[in-house]
């Protein structure tokens, strides 16, 4: 039987420093890396920017929702309101944001983010080959099978 997960401190001991995945790569020397800042910048350049003007747009509706019903319950073609217009326009603005921020991740973030870690993925390899720290890319390593005879 398989014993519980618990969090560390409660019945189970922290993994020792060679144990971890990655316990070799100095994390913080990749975030302080300008590579790695200028991702940061960038991409927060965006998003903060973008989460700011939907949240604009989606609190504009809901006050004009709330304070100007007449302009809201205006129809514009049999039963379709200004109101009903303004909320479709919710998704498409999610829709568009979300298209923007995959254009921008394949173009900017991505080719970013390739950049800051080809600095450190060669100390990893070239550690890996002299033996002194295993391969821990993902898929490289073998699966494992569990030897337990079935319980009778």
């Amino acid at each position: 039987m398989r014993e519980p997960l618990a969090p560390e401190g409660e019945g189970r001991a922290a993994p020792a420093a060679g144990d971890a995945p990655h316990g070799d790569i100095d994390w913080q020397a990749i975030e302080a890396s300008p590579e790695f800042q200028e991702l940061v910048r960038k991409r927060r350049s965006f998003v903060l920017p973008a989460t700011i003007f939907f949240l604009v747009w989606y609190m504009g509706f809901i006050l004009l929702s709330a304070y100007s019903q007449d302009l809201m319950s205006e129809r514009v073609y049999e039963g379709l309101t200004v109101g009903y217009c303004l909320a479709l326009t919710q998704f498409v603005m999610v829709l568009l944001l979300g298209l923007m921020y995959l254009s921008r991740s394949a173009k900017v973030y991505d080719p970013l983010a390739e950049k800051a870690v080809e600095r450190w993925a060669h100390l990893d390899t070239d550690a890996a080959r002299a033996g002194r720290v295993e391969d821990n890319r993902v898929g490289s390593r073998p699966a494992t099978t569990t030897t337990e005879e079935p319980a009778s």
